[in-house]
């Protein structure tokens, strides 16, 4: 069995989840792990791997006297930098084979270096080319009366300015609740919004779902959402008009973030040009009511 060692996971919310027992299984999942770790790691690991590479290289190369021609500086640093020549396709054509073995141990590492390359420019495409959503929701989630009915309501914008066409909103709710017979499980409620699609989602988007008696959030207030350690997961998704690919965001709302009896900062103003315009700097400012 693979050796299994803890995972931390974080959420948005500062939750933090430590996953134990289950077998790592990186080397048989690197597209994923190279998709997921940071830039500099990225790179990193490709500097090291290539380091090493050229450096057991090196010492095959050095293994045998007199295999390549012209060798500079004379010793392992000049078989070394043979072999990065030779990884690279690059051929300066001072240093070269000249011995049948060193010819043979620089198709391999030409073969085995053409396909390392392959896959590493494979997964650099792979990570510049992956569709990534700039959507900025607001720090905070509201719930104030509208049309005589106490609504949760939450806020996202759209960072790029293009067009996300037929984007869509889920809201759902995690909570900690007790069954009839006393057994602890977490539920996930889904949250009726008044309005889950937007043909056009481009600037910016406020989400409502009105607190009714058939409402999971119905009565609810911040010592019970604590209590239940509850939380909100809000999911958008749509087309970018420019690529064509579908786009994924989400966002945790935790009891902490929720203001009752406060509103959204207006942040569209009309000026005397009669041109409309939106001050990103007020998005996630809250006011209470009056």
């Amino acid at each position: 069995m693979p050796r299994s060692s803890p995972v931390v996971h974080t959420l948005t919310t500062g939750r933090r989840f430590v996953r134990r027992g289950m077998p790592r299984r990186r080397w048989q999942d690197l597209y994923h792990f190279y998709m997921t770790i940071s830039w500099p790691r990225l790179f990193a690991s490709f500097a090291v791997f290539l380091t090493v590479f050229n450096l057991l290289f090196a010492v095959v190369y050095w293994l045998r006297d007199g295999g390549i021609a012209h060798l500079n500086p004379p010793g392992y640093w000049g078989c070394f930098f043979f072999s990065v020549e030779t990884l690279a396709t690059v051929g300066y054509g001072d240093m070269h084979p000249q011995t049948l073995y060193t010819h043979v141990v620089a198709s391999v590492e030409i073969f085995t270096g053409i396909m390392s390359l392959a896959v590493i420019a494979g997964m650099m495409f792979a990570r510049f080319s992956r569709p990534t959503a700039r959507i900025l929701f607001a720090r905070y989630a509201v719930i104030r009366p509208l049309d005589g009915e106490p609504t949760l309501m939450l806020r996202a914008a759209n960072e790029r300015g293009n067009v996300i066409m037929e984007a869509q909103a889920r809201l759902r709710l995690v909570r900690d609740e007790r069954t009839v017979e006393g057994y602890s499980i977490r539920r996930i409620h889904d949250l009726r919004l008044r309005r889950s699609e937007q043909p056009a989602f481009l600037f910016s988007w406020t989400l409502m779902h009105p607190l009714g008696p058939d409402s999971p959030l119905a009565g609810a207030t911040l010592e019970s959402l604590q209590a239940q350690n509850a939380f909100l997961i809000l999911t958008l998704f749509g087309i970018d008009e420019t690529t064509g690919q579908t786009l994924m965001a989400r966002h945790e709302y935790p009891a902490e973030a929720l203001r009752w009896r406060h509103t959204f900062s207006d942040i569209l103003s009309t000026g005397e040009d009669g041109v409309d315009y939106l001050d990103y700097t007020k998005f996630h400012d809250v006011a209470p009511l009056e």
